[in-house]
């Protein structure tokens, strides 16, 4: 898996894992400490997750899987799932500043406001803050500017009760050059780097609180409670045609939202043996609800005038879900995972521009999973996994619909080995395979509803990790996919930007003398840009480095994108437009330049 940027530093990015363009999280669902990240009937696509709010030095850990086999997640887990973990607890306290080209500029500081541990009671507590700003590499500056908070608290209420508390709060906003047209750099009209129009961009902010309670009933069971909270705003500027449908004041659009979503997540688990078989049950109950007020499209000029509202309303969509997780461990060797997940949806939009009255529609799915694991040898294992997974459309596709097609559902298989032929060597492979049903698809930037096909995606993956000296690993994973369109004739029926082969690896050095460093590169192939594959998204191959060296309590570090400067095209659209002084529109590649190389340098004091 890995990401793409098309408007700025402040929007969310596109995702590629599998075989799909995920776009920025129709089909991935991603968490931060339990608490969903997507933001579904979103003003600008469905799934729309924005992670920006994220420090990343506060993440401990990150689970994550592939395909639709695991209970835990219901809506938009086909491709698969992302959940990032924070700490409970800081090492040492820290204050960094990072400075780079661009005039690039970072700053963080975590500080340890509570720390202490004995027999009986453990409590924990920290805040975390950072600042960035960067004006880009486009010729046009970013103007890019992003706030973000985060506290946490965690401790023991008693010998039987666990509880972490946090809150966070992130603002951000930018200025961007959007996408832009090859004709337009071959014509020698722009530069690389340049823009059509200049005026997009945006600001968005999200405010959490997060609230969780574990609690040991016995040696054997355990009961988890949460509730979470967020308050989301965005507002999102962009052009993509240029002067295709306004000839006089371009095609700016505005798309924006003002939101509150709450919700619930509880389960409680158990390990039972029956004779010589080890069992351990999960039983889950999750609540979600949004409440999305004045979502809008607009039709807007140099981001002050709005010339035509194309669409605006008011979103609620609640989605409850259970699911129950048995895993059957017969022996050391052979082990059965069986889940089963049931999730029910109430859709309802109220669309202001017309009859100013929510109208609603409900649905539910069924979603049942099967996971299987064999160690064959000490040294190799083999698994097979088959399961049922949704993503939910759109809440005004689902009401404009009347219910059709509200939970397109997708069946996986996959069939894999890991392999450990030695003590630094571990390879795995995979086949897998993904069916998605019919789908009606709403486009946020054009406030239309486009049907979209059965889909079939089948692939072979491939992954390795080896050590190869005491302080010198390497890894590397590989993805190759067939993606096509089952309902379509062969000569139309490829996925438009689906990547067929994508590739990550590189070294990591980890010296016991306080030395670290990577050498990475991320592959991204030559890719169809539309249904008959007559336009081409052109792939890439960019190699990132950073080195750093601890000394006492200071740590010194550099980082580069881009080592080798290589042109590239960061995200990629077969796009109609028509530029200004044209007659007629043109259809073709549209994309976001990747960054060139781009140098920053870092020093962080811990204490």
């Amino acid at each position: 898996m890995f990401i793409a940027q098309h408007a700025g530093g402040g929007k969310a990015e596109q995702i590629f894992l599998r075989g799909f363009d995920i776009d920025h999280g129709t089909d991935i669902a991603i968490t931060t400490d339990g608490m969903p990240v997507n933001m579904v009937s979103h003003a600008h696509g469905q799934g729309y997750a924005d992670l920006h709010y994220l420090i990343p030095e506060t993440v401990d850990l990150v689970h994550f899987g592939k395909g639709p086999y695991h209970t835990h997640y219901g809506n938009l887990a086909t491709a698969g799932y992302v959940g990032f973990q924070s700490l409970n607890m800081l090492e040492d306290n820290m204050v960094s500043m990072e400075v780079g080209q661009f005039n690039t500029f970072r700053g963080l500081g975590m500080i340890n406001l509570v720390n202490k541990s004995d027999q009986a009671h453990t409590q924990n507590a920290y805040v975390a803050g950072e600042y960035f700003s960067s004006d880009g590499y486009f010729e046009s500056p970013q103007q890019f500017k992003r706030i973000s908070l985060f506290g946490k608290y965690s401790g023991s209420l008693n010998k039987t009760n666990y509880l972490t508390g946090s809150i966070s709060a992130f603002t951000s906003h930018w200025d961007a050059s959007g996408q832009i047209p090859l004709r337009a750099i071959e014509s020698g009209e722009i530069g690389f780097f340049g823009a059509i129009d200049d005026t997009e961009g945006g600001l968005t902010s999200r405010s959490n609180a997060n609230l969780q309670l574990s609690t040991t009933i016995n040696s054997n069971s355990f009961l988890k409670n949460q509730l979470f909270y967020s308050k989301y705003d965005f507002e999102l500027y962009s052009n993509f045609t240029f002067f295709l449908e306004d000839s006089i004041n371009g095609d700016q659009i505005r798309q924006k939202e003002n939101r509150n979503l709450f919700g619930y997540n509880g389960s409680y688990q158990r390990e039972n043996i029956l004779g010589h078989i080890r069992v351990q049950t999960e039983i889950g109950m999750q609540f979600r609800m949004d409440l999305s007020d004045d979502n809008e499209l607009s039709h807007t000029s140099n981001k002050t005038i709005i010339i035509e509202r194309l669409a605006l309303g008011d979103i609620r969509e609640a989605n409850a879900g259970m699911y129950v997780n048995e895993t059957f461990r017969f022996s050391d060797r052979v082990s059965i995972n069986a889940g089963l997940r049931y999730d029910h949806f109430r859709f309802a939009y109220k669309d202001q521009l017309t009859n100013n009255r929510f109208q609603a529609v409900s649905d539910q799915v069924i979603s049942p999973k099967l996971n299987t694991y064999v160690q064959v040898t000490d040294d190799l294992q083999v698994f097979g996994n088959i399961g049922y997974g949704f993503h939910s459309n759109d809440s005004r596709v689902v009401v404009t619909q009347q219910g059709a097609q509200t939970l397109p559902r997708a069946l996986g298989v996959d069939v894999g080995t890991l392999w450990k032929p030695s003590d630094r060597l571990i390879l795995t492979g995979t086949l897998w395979h993904l069916d998605l049903d019919q789908e009606f698809v709403y486009v946020g930037d054009a406030a239309v509803v486009e049907p979209s096909g059965r889909t079939r995606r089948m692939g072979l993956e491939f992954s390795g990790r080896w050590q190869i000296l005491d302080w010198l690993y390497a890894d590397l994973d590989f993805n190759f996919t067939k993606a096509v369109s089952r309902d379509q004739p062969e000569s139309m029926n490829h996925i438009p930007l689906a990547p067929a082969l994508s590739s990550i690896g590189g070294l990591t050095i980890q010296t016991n003398n306080h030395w670290k460093g990577s050498l990475r590169y991320r592959f991204l192939g030559d890719r169809p840009a539309n249904e008959d594959n007559s336009v081409t998204a052109e792939g890439y191959t960019v190699i990132d480095a950073l080195v750093s060296y601890r000394l006492h309590a200071f740590e010194f570090g550099i980082n580069i994108d881009n080592l080798f400067d290589v042109r590239w095209r960061e995200a990629q659209f077969d796009t109609e437009s028509r530029l200004k002084d044209e007659v007629y529109p043109v259809s073709e590649i549209h994309f976001t330049a990747g960054t060139p190389f781009n140098l920053r340098a870092r020093v962080a004091y811990h204490f």
